[in-house]
């Protein structure tokens, strides 16, 4: 099985192609360049360093969100006019399932957050459970406050990420229970999407 996968529901644009279980090419940039400008040209550059043929994919993985307005809505439309040119199947990925994905196999309880500014964060929480992501919250919006209310209330220690981190840390760093994840975690990835969107389509 062959995916092409986008996330653009942040600043972040990432494209990535999974090949049954392997990541053939990742292309990420975090450097404020509208999707619009970036994604077409970053999706024929993997596929052009690997050879790909697009008629080849067999469905297109997309970030469908939360996460920018803006974004989400131009890794939509590139997904869908892609889909309806090579007629397959697009799998929408929730953005914050696909972060958490990032730290496999933690004992922790794994809680990204994206700013949704005025100190309110897109956020769920999660944990693994038998080598499967669980949620244990529906993901939504919410204020800081509230987020560290609930993380206070596991008995596990909370490992937090994504671009919220930076801007909440010092009240993170306040709480013993609470963890951040490594920088490398914080970005959403089209790798991430892909890899869960390959585990979504055989689990149909």
């Amino acid at each position: 099985m062959k995916i092409l996968a986008i996330e653009a529901s942040s600043l972040v644009a990432s494209v990535a192609i999974i090949n049954d279980d392997v990541i053939t090419a990742e292309y990420t940039i975090n450097n404020k360049i509208t999707h619009s400008e970036t994604l077409l040209p970053m999706i024929d550059e993997i596929c052009r360093m690997t050879d790909t043929d697009v008629r080849t994919f067999d469905a297109i993985a997309i970030s469908g969100g939360p996460g920018s307005f803006t974004g989400l809505r131009i890794g939509s439309a590139t997904a869908k006019g892609l889909a309806l040119a090579l007629d397959i199947p697009i799998v929408h990925v929730p953005t914050l399932n696909a972060m958490a994905y990032n730290v496999y196999g933690t004992d922790m309880v794994i809680c990204p957050i994206m700013d949704a500014r005025r100190s309110e964060v897109y956020t769920g929480f999660y944990t693994w459970d038998k080598g499967k992501l669980k949620k244990l919250y529906e993901n939504k919006v919410m204020h800081i406050s509230e987020v560290f209310e609930i993380a206070k209330s596991f008995e596990k220690e909370v490992i937090f990420l994504g671009d919220g981190v930076k801007i909440h840390k010092k009240e993170i760093l306040k709480n013993e229970k609470f963890l951040i994840a490594p920088a490398h975690c914080n970005m959403p990835k089209a790798s991430l999407v892909a890899a869960l969107a390959k585990e979504m389509i055989e689990n149909e």
